[in-house]
């Protein structure tokens, strides 16, 4: 398409099965590789047959699934291109609604294959769990509903994109508007906040509406499949078979008891600091003692030189990694206008490549997303010897503690960015970080937990729904003024449009990063070694040996979280804020 930041990427094997030049948004060639994959299986008379068979269903999905992402990497980069639109929208329209069911069948065929039974347990006993639950969910009534919720996610994503203020006589996105918060000039930083948030405000109708068509369809999607409530079926589909709704309430009740009030500590303190009566919604992001804002880069390219300084010193293994990824161009770090906003890391899965994309702008958000993407971008370098695509990924809840882990490991080198009384400031940021966005999770998973089992609500049930969890997670924030603001503050939330009920997962994830850190702390050649060893594993393990393999215990409940949070809180007594800037050196 001539859209993408990377040239042509070679396949990391030869295709043996899907012929090496073709089409594949073209259904009439893609449709022929499902019919002789439907043959060849009842032709399998061992159980190496039928695993050379799944081989190749695994280079199809591998196929698929790259021409996919390549076409969403396009669509991102260049939400304003129409013929990048066109591309990725013909693949989700066209393509992705025929694959469906032909997936259906496949795996239909193989969980019937009278030599399953003869494959290793150990190695396919995480496929067929899956497997199954594709089989017991597919309905093909369900197909065209998904495909409107795809389209209507890739809407939310245009709107959000297309967002910009007009502020003191300049355009601007509103990411780039997010150093105003930053700035100690308070006035300033109320007109910063108030533009962006009355531009959000004027999409409201828009954003809402969205949601009520999405919950619409969602509920339906699970009613078709013969479930209650669509939670219970997002449950099933995103594969939680370790864990509950009632584990997630748990973690809810433990986040308010354990971790609110460390937040409402942080909130105190920065009130006082700030010399204030009460903080309002533009207080929260500036500096307590009128520091200047971190600044920690001026060009995305400095940015990039001192993540490979950080991750050469840590590992050999992973400096490498993300060496390679610039040398082979997969990443587009800086923010421009026409560009999805947010970060993700995102797999070629027949180059066996990691991609990254985020919206730099020069604070230290952009160096805890750039060490997040490339802990994800870790993960998909290590599984790139596993041969079933399957197995190349993991479930979220570990792919994030991937990610978080580096957050956390690689700022501790933030000196490369810094002189050590900025650097302890950043790690002070990043931990009170953690603190709030505990706080944050759990609202928004509690809150997709009441969308969806009460899929009849109003608009204002809704809001209401929202504004009681933020009485329980938003803290001591004085909001008077702003209360329509407050009410929608969950539109700026991609998951809750895009990924539904995905975001537990960070809360899962950073508690699996903090143990990993605390091993680290303890031992650090052990703690990397442990979390590359679970890297490898890939997907191919259920999720609690995923955790054990990198020295955690998956468990989110309060007796897992007070001592995690009683470790945050010590670190951040051994970084007090300073009550006179002008003596700091």
């Amino acid at each position: 398409m001539g859209l993408l930041p990377f040239d042509t990427l070679p396949r990391h094997k030869a295709r043996q099965f899907v012929p090496a030049e073709m089409d594949l948004g073209d259904w009439g060639r893609v449709a022929p590789l499902f019919d002789a994959l439907e043959k060849q299986a009842a032709q399998c008379e061992s159980a190496p047959e039928l695993e050379k068979w799944l081989l190749a269903w695994s280079e199809l999905n591998a196929a698929l699934d790259e021409e996919s992402t390549r076409r969403y990497i396009a669509m991102t980069c260049h939400t304003d291109d129409p013929e990048a639109e066109r591309a990725y929208l013909h693949f989700v329209e066209k393509i992705e609604p025929q694959v469906k069911p032909r997936q259906f069948k496949l795996a239909r065929v193989y969980v019937a294959h009278p030599l399953r039974s003869q494959l290793p347990k150990s190695r396919y006993e995480v496929f067929d769990r899956d497997t199954e639950v594709q089989v017991e969910l597919f309905r093909p009534e369900n197909v065209p509903l998904e495909t409107e919720e795809a389209k209507l996610s890739q809407q939310y994503q245009k709107l959000s994109g297309s967002l910009t203020v007009n502020f003191r006589g300049e355009e601007k996105t509103l990411i780039q508007m997010g150093p105003y918060l930053e700035e100690p000039d308070r006035p300033l930083r109320q007109e910063a906040w108030e533009a962006v948030a009355r531009r959000r405000l004027q999409e409201a109708e828009n954003f809402d509406g969205f949601l009520d068509q999405l919950v619409r369809l969602r509920h339906q999607i699970a009613r078709n499949a013969g479930f209650e409530t669509y939670r219970d079926y997002a449950f099933r589909k995103l594969g939680r078979f370790d864990y509950t709704p009632a584990d997630c309430e748990r973690f809810h009740e433990a986040v308010e008891a354990e971790v609110m009030p460390v937040v409402r500590e942080l909130q105190a303190e920065r009130k006082r600091h700030l010399k204030l009566e009460g903080l309002r919604p533009w207080d929260l992001a500036v500096d307590p003692v009128n520091r200047p804002p971190l600044r920690p880069f001026k060009k995305v390219e400095e940015m990039l030189s001192r993540t490979q300084a950080i991750f050469d010193g840590l590992d050999p293994e992973l400096g490498g990694g993300f060496r390679q990824m610039q040398d082979l161009r997969l990443l587009d770090l800086a923010n421009r206008k026409g560009k999805a906003p947010g970060g993700y890391q995102s797999t070629l899965a027949e180059a066996r490549l990691p991609f990254i994309f985020m919206n730099a702008v020069g604070l230290q958000r952009d160096v805890e997303t750039v060490l997040h993407e490339a802990g994800h971008a870790f993960h998909a370098l290590a599984t790139r010897g596993e041969d079933l695509y399957a197995y190349r990924s993991a479930p979220i809840e570990f792919c994030e503690v991937a990610s978080m882990s580096m957050e956390l490991l690689g700022n501790g080198a933030i000196e490369r960015f810094y002189s050590r009384p900025e650097a302890d400031r950043a790690r002070r940021t990043h931990l009170e970080g953690i603190m709030t966005i505990f706080a944050w999770i759990a609202a928004v998973d509690a809150f997709q937990h009441w969308i969806y089992t009460h899929p009849e609500h109003s608009r204002k049930e809704r809001a209401e729904a929202w504004l009681r969890l933020m009485g329980r997670f938003g803290g001591d924030v004085d909001w008077s003024g702003y209360e329509e603001e407050r009410a929608s503050l969950w539109h700026r939330q991609l998951h809750i449009f895009i990924h539904a009920f995905y975001y537990i997962e960070y809360g899962i994830a950073q508690l699996g990063a903090l143990q990993v850190w605390a091993n680290f702390r303890d031992n650090p050649a052990s703690a990397l070694r442990h979390y590359k060893e679970a890297l490898r594993l890939g997907g191919s393990r259920p999720l609690p040996e995923l955790f054990a393999a990198a020295g955690c215990r998956f468990d989110f409940s309060r007796q897992t979280i007070a001592p995690l949070v009683g470790m945050v809180r010590g670190e951040l007594e051994k970084m007090p804020m300073p009550t006179d800037y002008t003596s700091i050196p």
